[in-house]
């Protein structure tokens, strides 16, 4: 999937020292995860809902 006008946003949850990050980008039907210290790198692409439940978890958790 060509990710190159893919419009990223850090989570919230990282902090402003540049340390580990955590980047998403909504798509169609899909959202990409990828690790902001090597954006050039693979990005995970999941589904729409499965990303909802998985934020939804984590809150919970």
């Amino acid at each position: 999937m060509d990710l190159t006008d893919a419009q990223w946003r850090k989570s919230s949850y990282s902090g402003t020292s540049g340390g580990d990050c955590v980047e998403v980008a909504d798509l169609p039907h899909a959202v990409a995860i990828r690790d902001s210290k090597r954006p050039e790198g693979a990005a995970l692409i999941v589904g729409s809902a499965t990303f909802a439940a998985f934020v939804a978890a984590t809150r919970r958790a």
